[in-house]
């Protein structure tokens, strides 16, 4: 499948970044009505998705550009290049934790209410935005003679983005439906981290692209400190919550 959607006065659109952007769209979309519905300020949400977007983006380009910086050492240009692809999530998801600590320190808002709102339509957006890797060839695993295999440069290897993006679908539709039967502030964005980061662990192991940190997967390592951080995160909340704190 062409990469290129369509042109525009003879710039190319990537069909990556228009499923980012529709994933992106539908993820403030769902957090602005969660937030209508659990009495928050919509335009806070609005507000916060104004420097979430772009600084998650960059965020996620940076991480792959350190991880992959073999590739991108001899070319400025090449960095800020990501039409092609080339941005890893995990990188994303640590900038927008760090936006919406110090946007809900400056707002003086409780940052727990707010991602439980926000993290909410994530997942959805990530199994959207997996399809740009299939489109873009990448994100794949290795050889298999599964009946569900893709053709990748004349052999048949492991659809990975499918594999995640279902995953990440199941993650939206499971926090969705709890999302009226938490146990804390903080408990949407538990939950996400936690089957997020089991799901990504397992994955990324039949990936052949991964980053690499020497003999390591990145991928797998952040998935392994976001399970720990979730479990952390669990205990101190709820014994919060029953604390009356």
């Amino acid at each position: 499948m062409n990469r290129v959607a369509f042109s525009v006065f003879g710039i190319d659109v990537m069909w990556y970044g228009i499923l980012i952007a529709i994933g992106m769209l539908l993820a403030v979309v769902i957090a602005t009505r969660e937030a209508k519905r659990v009495g928050y300020k919509e335009d806070d949400v609005i507000d916060l998705a104004l420097f979430l977007i772009p600084l998650g983006v960059i965020g996620a380009r940076i991480y792959y550009v350190i991880f992959s910086w073999d590739n991108y050492s001899g070319s400025i240009s090449a960095m800020f290049n990501i039409r092609g692809g080339g941005l890893a999530i995990h990188g994303g998801i640590i900038a927008g934790i760090i936006t919406g600590v110090v946007f809900a320190r400056v707002r003086k808002l409780n940052f727990f209410k707010l991602a439980d709102i926000v993290v909410l339509g994530v997942p959805l957006a990530q199994a959207i935005g997996r399809w740009g890797n299939f489109i873009n060839q990448e994100a794949h695993g290795g050889p298999t003679n599964l009946p569900w295999g893709i053709i990748v440069e004349g052999q048949k290897v492991h659809p990975t983005f499918l594999y995640e993006s279902i995953w990440d679908l199941l993650i939206f539709i499971f926090i969705f439906a709890r999302r009226k039967e938490k146990k804390y502030e903080g408990y949407i964005l538990v939950e996400y981290l936690l089957l997020y980061s089991f799901g990504r662990f397992l994955i990324e192991g039949l990936r052949t692209d991964s980053l690499m940190f020497g003999p390591i997967r990145m991928a797998q390592l952040i998935s392994l400190i976001g399970i720990a951080v979730a479990i952390v995160l669990h205990i101190a909340l709820l014994k919060r919550s029953k604390n009356g704190i």
